[in-house]
């Protein structure tokens, strides 16, 4: 794909299938994972070139099975290969015993011409949903343009076949992606019938709104129909008020030219507000509090400069009546929140990609309400940048992406552990979807004007060996630290030396929790969302199983809805409740405080550092212990706020934490190693030079890791990248 050039043509080699014999054993002693993965790249260039002599070369591997990593390259490059006989080896393949096998099959078949007897097993994996089902969902849509009524045949026939809600509602909306009036008159049918579940009512009805904007005369009665619905009540009634709003409103107006540009960033896996109210809660981490606060200083720096970016748009995930509230707002000035919203509860990152159509629809609408945008912002390897990045191509804005190693750096790591190998790669991938996640960065990037890259120690390695990239290529690539509002540290620290305010007085409440004994420590403090991959429950086993680090510092933990925890936060809390019993945990010094708006975090870590009177010592500590962080938002506002901190010695803490004056950097994987960080953490803290430590640490974030710095590098970016566009007129 987009980093691996292809091989010239081999016409001798061609005859014999030499040629892709030799890619796939560059695929099998490829040096490691990610490196067998680049390399498939060549064994499908093989494929499309010598094909018959490739067919039985694939075939064998597939078989094989041995190295599981070369058949999934196989199957890759068997997609490649035009025919019938391709075809029946592919069809057979969707039902192989293997269930990696079977996924990558489905993936493979969306840049194949339709196959016409593959549609109906498709069909049957998208009422089946999760990942199978968004990528057969995919290849049916791609073919549906080409082969239009075997696709809706197919959903239709597999509509009949099936009452349960959820995979009737999948199948509906995936009627949506079908062109043509028979599917129209299908999503009318659906929508309008009382009988059906409001979730199938509600897919068809935001189809049909869609199919409106694309064809106004194509859909006659809609706004009855969603009139009709909004009557209904129950979950159908706030889809079909969104509806109605949606179809009431016009396009918003292009700015006069001259006035700067206007730039839209997503993350749909958090509810983003200005005040950052949820933040630490489910998937509402550091990113979430990075692109508010990114917003505003995007907007401000405009303001003070009069050029540049004159507006932010910024869309993140909600509810249907919240969308409809914030349409109205997405055309206004300076920052603005747009909301996306999903049917049902919200789930897991991990979980979203069926999700994939509603994430494009809901931005075409914010697109819609907000007026030409000039550049999209891309970041994360996720359900979010594939629907942007589709958005945005079929509309013509240009991209940046923010290109971080994720999961490459993971694959990488657990590939050095022995965790994950290439025999038991498959297994692991059905799980994880590691190969997607690795091709969805590569097309990112392909298809992105700019590459925005965070700083690393070794920065120009890393991006070679994991990324497969070229940091010094002319002109494609930025080093853009990321960025904190140092006013918020500094408002905070003016209110701990205060010692007065709401903030501290919920503080103090937490603490009182404590018995006397314990009122007297420090405070070891972690703050970020209760997922494994933050490493809270490993940091509560690592203090909990060392006595003496328990018995100088109380273990403050700051995130996560305690009250209705996600599948992730759930799986933390258990390891958690198994190291320290919920019922003994304050008085054994853990405190769970749970998730709480930003502005409370900052003002509870410099009470950190001051302490408590008569609950808790001055000259606490910060512990990150992420197993991968690229930046870390609350670790950096830690280190801002004078705490010595625990990162993990990965990534790119070691560009801004002073290795035994500012912090310590540890493996965060090793429990033994975690404790002793935070040891030596408090030993600084309590050290004769901590003060002036804490000054060369916030005099390093204001230098090098300000929002404002952050904003003025990004401006330069999104300046270059949308300098071409000159008109930005509605198409006549």
């Amino acid at each position: 794909m987009t980093f691996v050039a292809p091989c010239a043509p081999d016409t001798t080699a061609g005859r014999t299938g030499a040629r892709s014999q030799a890619a796939l054993t560059a695929v099998r002693t490829a040096p490691t994972i990610l490196d067998g993965i680049r390399r498939a790249d060549a064994l499908v260039t093989a494929a499309r070139e010598e094909p018959e002599a490739a067919l039985s070369v694939l075939v064998q591997e597939i078989r094989r099975g041995e190295d599981q990593l070369a058949v999934l390259a196989a199957v890759h490059a068997l997609a490649a290969v035009p025919g019938a006989r391709p075809d029946t080896l592919l069809t057979a393949l969707l039902d192989d015993a293997r269930p990696w096998v079977r996924e990558h099959t489905v993936w493979s078949l969306v840049g194949r011409p339709p196959v016409v007897r593959a549609v109906p097993v498709l069909a049957h994996l998208v009422a089946g949903g999760g990942f199978p089902g968004m990528l057969a969902q995919r290849t049916l849509q791609a073919w549906a343009s080409a082969a239009g009524d075997p696709v809706s045949d197919a959903l239709d026939h597999a509509l009949a076949g099936t009452s349960e809600p959820g995979a009737r509602a999948r199948l509906t909306e995936t009627v949506g992606l079908v062109p043509g009036s028979g599917a129209t008159g299908l999503l009318r049918a659906l929508a309008g019938d009382p009988a059906e579940d409001h979730a199938v009512r509600g897919a068809a009805l935001e189809a049909l709104v869609e199919r409106h904007h694309e064809d106004p005369e194509g859909v006659p009665g809609l706004v009855d129909l969603a009139a009709e619905c909004a009557r209904s009540g129950g979950a159908l009634a706030p889809v079909a008020r969104l509806a109605r709003a949606d179809l009431a409103a016009g396009p918003a107006a292009s700015p006069p030219a001259g006035t700067g540009r206007t730039v839209l960033q997503a993350f749909l896996h958090a509810e983003i507000d200005r005040d950052l109210t949820f933040s630490g809660r489910g998937d509402n981490g550091g990113i979430a509090t990075l692109l508010a606060q990114l917003g505003d200083a995007l907007a401000a720096h405009r303001t003070q400069h009069g050029t540049g970016v004159v507006r932010v748009v910024t869309v993140s995930r909600g509810s249907h009546d919240e969308a409809r509230a914030a349409l109205p707002r997405l055309a206004g000035p300076g920052h603005v929140f747009g909301v996306v919203p999903f049917q049902g509860a919200p789930v897991p990152l991990a979980d979203a990609w069926p999700r994939r159509v509603a994430a494009e629809r809901g931005l075409r609408r914010a697109l819609w309400a907000a007026g030409p945008v000039d550049v999209v912002h891309l970041r994360m390897a996720d359900v979010g940048s594939l629907a942007a990045a589709a958005v945005a191509a079929e509309q013509g804005i240009p991209r940046v992406l923010t290109m971080a190693p994720d999961p490459h750096a993971l694959v990488a790591a657990r590939e050095a552990a022995g965790t994950l190998t290439r025999a038991g790669f498959g297994a692991a991938d059905a799980v994880e979807h590691l190969w997607f996640r690795v091709r969805l960065l590569a097309d990112l990037a392909a298809g992105a004007e700019h590459l925005v890259l965070f700083p690393r120690p070794d920065l120009a390695r890393d991006a070679r060996v994991l990324l497969g990239l070229d940091p010094d290529a002319p002109g494609r690539c930025t080093v853009v630290p990321e960025g904190i509002d140092l006013g918020s540290v500094d408002r905070a620290a003016a209110q701990a030396g205060a010692g007065t305010g709401r903030e501290l007085e919920e503080l103090d409440a937490v603490l009182t929790g404590l018995p006397a004994e314990r009122r007297g420590l420090p405070l070891l403090v972690t703050v970020g969302r209760l997922h494994r991959v933050k490493g809270t429950a490993d940091l509560v086993e690592a203090w909990a199983g060392d006595e003496r680090l328990r018995a100088r510092c109380n273990l403050l933990v700051v995130g996560g809805n305690l009250a209705h925890p996600s599948v992730d936060e759930r799986e933390q809390l258990a390891r958690i409740d198994a190291a320290v019993p919920r019922a003994q945990a304050a008085a054994r010094g853990l405190l769970l405080a749970g998730h709480r708006p930003h502005g409370t975090v900052a003002v509870w870590l410099a009470a950190v550092r001051r302490g408590r009177p008569g609950l808790a010592a001055a000259r606490g500590a910060y512990v990150c212990a992420s197993v991968k962080e690229e930046f870390g938002v609350a670790l950096v506002e830690a280190l801002a706020g004078g705490l010595p901190v625990v990162a993990p010695a990965a990534g790119g803490p070691a560009t801004f934490v002073q290795e035994g004056v500012t912090g310590v950097l540890v493996d965060t994987r090793d429990p033994a190693a975690l404790s002793r960080g935070a040891a030596r953490a408090l030993d600084l803290a309590a050290g004769p030079g901590a003060e002036d430590a804490a000054a060369a640490a916030y005099a390093t974030v204001r230098e090098r890791f300000s929002i404002e710095g952050m904003a003025q590098a990004l401006t330069a970016v999104y300046g270059r990248v949308a300098a071409p566009v000159t008109d930005r007129s509605p198409t006549p």
